[in-house]
């Protein structure tokens, strides 16, 4: 993703903690999965050019999510982070259909290359 440096902090909360950053920071209303809030833009992104920003996860969306989709919460999350992650580094799936469409692709290669990884960890280990 062309920043070997980079750092970004993640917080894990519950739905009623980022009910209240998604009202206070986005002006949006109820729970959501994930937000991310990037530092490599507006007015300071100079500062400190190697710190991405923060991703916040509900890990009560992310169970109740991946219940709906038959996947396991750890899947979920692990989406929800990639997703978070591709928001720090300027993807945005709401400005266009094709931005959605590339922040997809990068998603699926992402989450394919983590997967591929997770296999040969796996082979190593046994």
């Amino acid at each position: 993703m062309d920043c070997p440096e980079g750092e970004l902090s993640i917080l894990i909360v519950d739905d009623p903690q980022i009910e209240v950053l998604n009202r206070e920071y986005l002006n949006r209303y109820g729970p959501t999965n994930v937000i991310a809030f990037p530092m490599r833009a507006g007015r300071f992104s100079n500062i400190a050019p190697q710190l991405l920003g923060d991703v916040v996860i509900s890990v009560e969306t992310a169970a109740k999510e991946g219940k709906t989709a038959g996947i396991s919460m750890e899947e979920r999350f692990t989406r929800l982070l990639v997703h978070g992650i591709l928001h720090l580094l300027g993807y945005d799936h709401e400005k266009t259909e094709q931005e959605a469409q590339k922040m997809e692709k990068k998603s699926n290669e992402i989450l394919e290359l983590l997967q591929s990884l997770n296999s040969f960890l796996y082979l190593e280990v046994h």
